[in-house]
């Protein structure tokens, strides 16, 4: 019995009696690992049949899987999950099935997934794999997991590609290999925690081909942009071993974007680094392909012989709960439209059950991602579930290392000092739209020991150097950091550099600010933030610039250097003339994951004409020029060769939904929680019409109308 079910934790026979293997480490640090390789990539059944007298008037299922589950009820799909977690805080899930429900004979199938790889996208590669769950009809419990469900795996699925960062294997399968026979389950002694409360489940809704080429031997499909998904297709066989290829792809060969044609190729090899490409060996007669595990793509071609007839396609798209409606863009200026709608789209499709890094070939949550793409998601929804998860998972992984991981959850261990040092930020943001002021307490140890994980590497005057047990990573990709003079090794090695300790006063001075606003008294004198500053100074500004050096010993002063410490607000007063001209000379030297930073601190300044410059800039480092590139997502970088790896759906790049919100337009939480709000909107007088409509995570939502220099706002209940 576990507390949130009735139901036992039911499994394979296989795993009845292993114990969890250990994935969890420091990434530095090298454990002993060995998983069954015969214990991968598992599609299990799990089936229980049941009579009802009446359709009750309500009736759920709660549940809960490891890896991963995709329920059915009477052969119509019910729900999916769980979202990823730690063991220790396992997230489950309510689906309503009372229209799923009819007199008489039922039967609840439960296809669970176990990948047993260690990634960014599951946590798995632990040996935990089965089933749990509850039937509540009425109220009461009508039936749970136990003895009496049976179970089969589907040995369908063949072969062992992997594609991504070994994010997920391809679904090569042959249909006419059975599943094994029925069997009955095992009850396992499972270690699981679970949440305190379910967590959503994902929409999942079909998108249709906006567009087809037939051709000899092939269709391309165009779904009119980049989704997330999986293909479910259906085909007509007319021998037992025809073969059918499935291929994706985010875009055409050439990277150009146009109307299909008999000419046209997809890069199925995509420059993410996925080669999604599927091969399955038909039945003869109707099959259906209905594939489990998500992809991101725009186009899919099947291939195949003139034994194979096409019966249907489309896509079961998969995100976030996420109302299109709820925030809205409407304005005069074309360039600032297409921006705004990239970058919506691609934090719609890069919230899954995590925020991920991208859809594709990470498919996890990076704590540095977060910054950004968390903000957005909160502007764009009004919901702050996901945000509250993210933010509970970063705490989590303190029990790895209390400096923070870098992926959470997930099994792959993964360490950036850049981003554990901006947990603070994520803290504040917490408080902000929120309102939780004992949750803001109880945050604040957390802070307090990330700055002391760092606290062996300060020399005499409080200065990091050489912070080795994590990544120095100061931007991403290489050629983006404005020639950033300090050797990034991995490890780093000895030395003080300007990046990482402006984060490191940055966490200082945000924990400083959520004591603070806790209330919490401290004794008077020189803060700790304060005596750091001074020796910041010392060590990287060069007043003959009026700049701030990348290294104590260097005087090259990149833009990363100058616009952290004004964002964070400790840069000298006589520096901020000096960065503003920087920015306006380089500030697209820098990859789109700094830019926030960069506009943010330009916010400070008062800067807001450059700020909407640089959210409308057509150059060739702009997000326009993702726009130009046919991005219908924001990208992972300006443009698809300004990285070797680009991926096409990185909401990270998503940093203009945010600042045009909370700076532009000059919306604030006046208290925290938004229970009242500041407008002050500094749009530039050469924009026309700018209307917008913005939920709040109050339930109401703003309705922002700006016409020709004059404006007008109201609020109004969802």
């Amino acid at each position: 019995m576990y507390d949130k079910f009735n139901g036992e934790f039911i499994t394979l026979a296989e795993f009845a009696y292993l114990a969890p293997l250990n994935v969890f480490h420091r990434e530095s640090e090298k454990i002993e690992y060995s998983h069954p390789d015969g214990l991968k990539n598992l599609h299990i059944t799990f089936a229980r049949e049941f009579t009802l007298d009446r359709i009750p008037q309500s009736a759920s299922l709660h549940f809960s899987a490891d890896d991963y589950v995709k329920l059915y009820v009477n052969d119509r799909y019910a729900g999916q999950g769980p979202a990823q977690g730690y063991y220790f805080d396992y997230n489950h899930c309510v689906a309503d099935i009372t229209s799923l429900l009819r007199e008489g004979e039922n039967i609840i199938r439960a296809e669970v997934y176990y990948q047993g790889l260690i990634n960014r996208a599951y946590d798995s590669g632990d040996l935990r794999c089965g089933f749990i769950c509850d039937l509540v009809s009425d109220g009461e419990t009508l039936l749970s997991t136990d003895t009496d469900w049976r179970c089969r795996v589907d040995k369908s699925y063949v072969g062992h590609d992997k594609t991504g960062y070994d994010t997920q294997f391809l679904e090569h399968r042959d249909l006419r290999i059975p599943p094994t026979e029925w069997e009955r389950v095992r009850v396992r002694d499972a270690d699981y925690t679970f949440a305190d409360s379910p967590f959503p489940m994902l929409d999942v809704y079909p998108v249709d081909p906006r567009a087809f080429c037939e051709r000899d031997g092939s269709t391309v499909y165009d779904f009119g942009g980049e989704v997330v998904g999986g293909l479910v297709v259906t085909v007509t066989s007319k021998r037992d071993g025809a073969e059918l290829e499935l291929r994706c792809a985010e875009e055409l060969d050439g990277g150009v974007e146009g109307e299909l044609n008999q000419d046209t190729r997809i890069r199925y090899k995509t420059r993410a680094n996925c080669n999604y490409c599927e091969k399955i060996i038909l039945t003869e007669g109707r099959n259906t392909i209905d594939q489990y595990d998500y992809k991101a793509f725009r186009y899919a071609e099947l291939v195949f012989g003139d034994d194979v007839e096409i019966n249907s396609v489309h896509v079961a798209a998969q995100n976030y709960p996420f109302d299109d409606s709820v925030c809205t863009l409407d304005t005069s200026d074309d360039v600032l439209r297409s921006v705004f709608e990239i970058c919506k789209r691609g934090v719609k499709y890069g919230s899954q059950e995590v925020y991920v890094d991208c859809p594709g070939r990470e498919k996890g949550q990076y704590a540095g991602d977060l910054t950004i793409t968390s903000a957005s998601q909160l502007w764009l929804t009004g919901d702050t579930r996901l945000f509250c998860k993210a933010v509970r998972n970063q705490v989590e992984s303190a029990f790895i290392d209390e400096g923070l991981m870098a992926v959470t959850p997930g099994s792959l261990m993964q360490e950036i000092a850049d981003y554990s040092l901006q947990f603070p930020i994520i803290a504040l943001r917490y408080y902000d739209f929120t309102g939780d002021r004992e949750g803001l307490v109880k945050l604040i140890p957390v802070c307090d020991k990330i700055l002391t994980s760092f606290e062996k590497y300060q020399r005499d005057d409080g200065l990091l150097d050489g912070v080795d047990s994590k990544w120095n990573l100061v931007d991403w990709p290489e050629n983006l950091r404005d020639n950033y003079d300090f050797p990034l090794t991995k490890p780093i090695g000895k030395g003080v550099h300007n990046v990482m300790n402006a984060f490191y006063i940055g966490a200082v001075i945000c924990t400083e600010r959520m004591i603070e606003l806790a209330g919490v008294k401290v004794e008077d004198g020189a803060t700790r933030s304060e005596q750091l500053i001074e020796a910041y100074n010392r060590a990287f500004w060069r007043p003959d610039q009026k700049l701030y050096a990348d290294s104590e010993t260097s005087e090259h002063a990149s833009l990363h250097s100058n616009v952290l410490p004004l964002y964070f607000g400790f840069a000298k007063p006589e520096s901020h003339t000096s960065i503003a001209e920087l920015i306006r000379r380089r500030g697209s030297s820098s990859g789109v994951y700094m830019t926030y930073f960069t506009l943010k601190a330009l916010a400070r300044l008062g800067l807001y004409s450059d700020i909407y410059k640089m959210l409308t800039s057509t150059a060739e480092n702009s997000w326009y020029n993702m726009v130009r590139e046919g991005a219908t997502t924001c990208f992972e970088a300006w443009g698809k060769d300004k990285k070797w790896n680009t991926s096409l759906c990185h909401p990270w790049a998503s940093s203009p939904i945010s600042v045009l919100i909370e700076d532009i337009l000059g919306i604030s939480p006046k208290a925290p929680g938004f229970v009242d709000v500041d407008v002050r909107p500094h749009i530039p007088g050469s924009v026309e019409r700018l209307n917008m409509r913005i939920p709040l995570v109050t339930g109401k939502h703003i309705e922002f109308e700006w016409e020709r220099g004059f404006y007008n706002y109201r609020f109004l209940n969802d």
